[in-house]
């Protein structure tokens, strides 16, 4: 026999099913209750964790991102470099760069320290031996009949062109370099201005000796003449080559910029006559019969003779040739043709003589050019240019 449940008391399918939906329901909130609790814990961990990583390393920061990087702010590893504690090496770049500071902050001071200083070393030796003081037992071998192309001409070399040529490759590098030699074969000034200094040197100094003197010149002899312009080229790769790429080519258009003609050639002048001081000492000066006379109106001569200098090298477009050749033009006469001509007359005349056509010519020069020297006047301000339109 069958026994039934009564009809009320029979479960009812739909009501078991609501009953399983909402235990279900209440099982998922408990599921995302446990999934939030867990991303929490995991962002707390998290947290924890670069606080605890920052306090080992303070020094370590987050990710500069890739806009950083392209700026190079940061470096391979994804982090900005350390401060204080950088992994760059120095590189020659900046080996060289700090080398040349001083220089590009002060050429003139280095150029001038260099010419003083390589000059005076090397002539220490002739200054020191028998040719000088005497205090070493050794004389230097003449050559051509002179000492001086042993004694001299390395220290003059040494001094005033490489110091030049040291300090322009410091500040302005290989362009510098090839800038200077451009300047120094600028022989295209036109063949005027050969003439002019080949010939006025000569007549100048040959009418101040006369005129200071008042002895009349002899003529010189072929000999003198046939020799004239060999030795004038001997001067200008030795005399003129070794001492004008550093007075005039370098720091002149450097003075002129920041003193003025006027100054520049004062102080150049200055700087260019005791820089001979030290020959005094030796048998190219005199020596042992110098006084203190002999030097100071050597530097007078050089100040002096420096306005001329100027004034040729400003108005010739700053022709090196031919300021080398001006200058070698002194030495050429009195070298092979003064004596001859003044056969009578001591070195002392000839000294005085240079001095006196050098004053002359420079009060001339700085009265016809204003005190300009041949450097062209400054251009107008385009404010007052305008004022005048």
């Amino acid at each position: 026999m069958n026994i039934q449940a009564p009809a009320g008391n029979e479960p009812h399918p739909s009501g078991t099913h609501r009953h399983n939906a909402v235990t279900s329901r209440h099982n998922a909130g408990t599921s995302r209750e446990d999934t939030g609790t867990s991303r929490a814990d995991q962002l707390r961990t998290g947290q924890d964790d670069r606080v605890r990583t920052s306090l080992e390393d303070p020094r370590r920061e987050a990710d500069p991102g890739p806009s950083r990087l392209r700026d190079g702010e940061g470096n391979s590893s994804g982090l900005p470099p350390r401060e204080g504690n950088s992994s760059r090496l120095p590189t020659r770049e900046d080996n060289s760069s700090g080398l040349r500071a001083a220089p590009r902050r002060r050429p003139l001071t280095w150029f001038f320290s260099l010419a003083f200083a390589l000059s005076w070393l090397a002539w220490t030796p002739y200054v020191l031996s028998e040719n000088g003081l005497g205090v070493w037992h050794f004389a230097f071998p003449a050559i051509g009949g002179t000492t001086q192309l042993l004694g001299v001409l390395p220290g003059a070399y040494l001094g005033p062109i490489v110091s030049a040529l040291l300090v322009t490759g410091m500040t302005e590098g290989r362009g510098g370099l090839r800038a200077w030699r451009g300047r120094m074969t600028k022989f295209g000034v036109g063949w005027r201005w050969y003439l002019v200094v080949l010939l006025s040197v000569p007549v100048a100094l040959t009418l101040a000796t006369a005129a200071l003197t008042g002895r009349s010149p002899v003529p010189p002899s072929v000999a003198v003449l046939a020799a004239y312009l060999p030795g004038l080229l001997l001067q200008m790769i030795t005399t003129g080559l070794a001492e004008e790429p550093g007075w005039r080519e370098f720091a002149m258009p450097r003075m002129q910029r920041r003193y003025g003609p006027v100054a520049a050639t004062l102080v150049v002048g200055v700087l260019w006559g005791v820089w001979h001081l030290p020959l005094f000492l030796t048998e190219w000066g005199g020596w042992p019969d110098v006084d203190a006379t002999k030097p100071l109106e050597f530097v007078v001569t050089a100040i002096a003779f420096s306005s001329v200098m100027t004034w040729v090298f400003n108005r010739s477009g700053e022709s090196m040739p031919l300021v080398m050749l001006l200058h070698t033009s002194i030495n050429n006469f009195f070298s092979l043709a003064w004596t001859g001509m003044f056969p009578s007359l001591s070195s002392a005349d000839g000294t005085h003589a240079f001095l006196l056509a050098s004053i002359a010519a420079a009060l001339i020069l700085l009265a016809t050019t204003r005190g300009r020297l041949g450097l062209p006047e400054p251009a107008e301000p385009l404010e007052t240019s305008r004022a005048h339109v």
